[in-house]
């Protein structure tokens, strides 16, 4: 197989929010991330692939086959892949503890950077009952926010061919509803206090489909984001630091973004 140009050499990696099976996910921009990165380790932080809409229809092309192929033969090289399930593939939480073939699967997971910093892999969805607002989406209603992305990604299409960068349409609504908003803030603290209760330096999250990579209250927060609106992952360079990236495609990441004083500046 010929080798892809410019690579990206790295200690790790960290993605969720896939939702392979989902007409939303971004299977594109997935493979041509995953064809851009030698990584060590790759953890799939939770919904990765869409069960729940699965159940409801058998949407499962091309795209999202070669996807799982790359995961898979990624598995069967020599690469360390660690799965934390979410709610959308809580079926896997069966096998925590277990392997799924060269798959690692935890219930959570604790990781240590080359810089020695512990961080606390959960996918989120743990925290939901115990906040005062519905999660991210629900205001939206399921039907509402399926079209939001469908035209999320006609609309990105045209901004492509006019070779402008890429823009969330849902993300820029979420930010604008305040009631979504309180619910980010909500649930930014809820995963703080767990890490802090677990003693750990940081963690590194998914559910909310908002990417951040920053502190609050002195604990490291990051969210990966996710693989329908935002394109985006962690990742950990060979020295340890962690960069956020959004991924427009064509092996280059849009930014490459340090941890922040404070989150919540990355939609």
């Amino acid at each position: 197989m010929k080798r892809t140009a410019n690579r990206h050499s790295l200690r790790s990696a960290f993605i969720s929010d896939l939702h392979l099976g989902s007409r939303g996910c971004r299977a594109d921009r997935l493979l041509d991330f995953l064809n851009h990165i030698d990584v060590e380790q790759l953890f799939l932080v939770g919904d990765i692939v869409d069960i729940w809409s699965l159940k409801r229809s058998s949407y499962w092309p091309a795209s999202h086959e070669a996807v799982l192929n790359k995961l898979l033969r990624m598995a069967g090289k020599g690469r360390r892949l660690v799965l934390v399930p979410g709610n959308h593939d809580s079926d896997l939480r069966a096998f925590a503890s277990q392997r799924l073939g060269n798959i690692e699967v935890h219930r959570t997971y604790t990781h240590r950077t080359a810089e020695g910093r512990k961080l606390l892999l959960i996918h989120g969805d743990e925290f939901d009952g115990a906040l005062q607002c519905h999660p991210l989406l629900e205001p939206f209603g399921s039907q509402v926010y399926d079209f939001t992305i469908a035209l999320n990604h006609r609309i990105d299409r045209l901004r492509a061919s006019m070779g402008y960068p890429y823009w969330s349409l849902a993300g820029y609504l979420k930010q604008k509803a305040s009631r979504a908003m309180q619910y980010v803030h909500a649930f930014e603290k809820a995963v703080v206090t767990e890490a802090r209760t677990r003693r750990v330096d940081g963690v590194v999250c998914g559910h909310i489909h908002r990417a951040a990579l920053g502190e609050i209250d002195g604990v490291l927060y990051g969210n990966d984001g996710d693989w329908v609106e935002t394109c985006s992952a962690i990742v950990e360079r060979n020295d340890g630091s962690l960069r956020l990236w959004h991924w427009p495609g064509q092996g280059v990441p849009l930014a490459d973004t340090a941890a922040l004083p404070a989150v919540g500046m990355v939609a």
